[in-house]
């Protein structure tokens, strides 16, 4: 074997790890979904010991399901060559809290260090598409990367206050929506672009 390289049981290892964490991922994205262990090692095609021997535990699953994630994210944010609109960014990481409310359970179980390693990933990751966005002039000028831990909070927040899961759901998705049309600038031109007569057909 080369040097450093990787023997068949080391990636086989790995492989097990990947078809556990994405298997979880698919149960936590369903709501009807207990994301209970055994389901997610049948889905995972591997068996409840070598699940248990990559993730003692359920709290060890979701940091690694949530590491996952945010990996996810950041070759997103990241890709040069196919860049994603900020908003549509910003969308995806809020409507996730909404459809992945058994793992956002699970992150309140670990702790806060951890937690908090977490948040900054993510907002480390949308800074970059949220300042290409103000320099287009998409998005208000006013709103920094450290504002979006208060519309993390705000979702979570909704999504807490009601018995109604259905209900609470359809409230967080729906303020989701009114906040992201407060914080883009809708019918804003690329700078440069000529604008005269644009409004009323007032010129300059």
């Amino acid at each position: 074997m080369p040097y450093g390289g990787q023997g068949p049981r080391r990636q086989d290892a790995q492989r097990n790890r990947l078809a556990i964490i994405q298997a979880a991922v698919s149960m936590m994205s369903d709501p009807r979904s207990l994301g209970v262990m055994p389901e997610i090692a049948r889905r995972a095609g591997v068996g409840q010991a070598t699940l248990y021997r990559h993730f003692p535990d359920r709290n060890a699953l979701a940091d690694a399901v949530i590491a996952y994630e945010i990996s996810r994210l950041e070759a997103c944010a990241g890709d040069p060559d196919h860049p994603v609109a900020f908003r549509d960014l910003l969308r995806e990481v809020l409507r996730a809290q909404v459809t992945m409310r058994s793992l956002v359970a699970l992150t309140h179980r670990l702790d806060a260090g951890t937690r908090e390693r977490h948040k900054r990933r993510i907002v480390t990751a949308l800074a970059g598409p949220l300042r290409r966005a103000q320099e287009r002039r998409e998005v208000r000028g006013d709103f920094h990367a450290r504002d979006l831990e208060l519309l993390f909070g705000m979702v979570e927040g909704i999504l807490q206050g009601g018995e109604d899961l259905v209900a609470a759901q359809e409230a967080a998705c729906r303020s989701i929506e009114l906040v992201l049309d407060g914080l883009f600038r809708c019918g804003v031109p690329a700078p440069g672009a000529d604008v005269r007569g644009a409004v009323g057909g007032v010129t300059a």
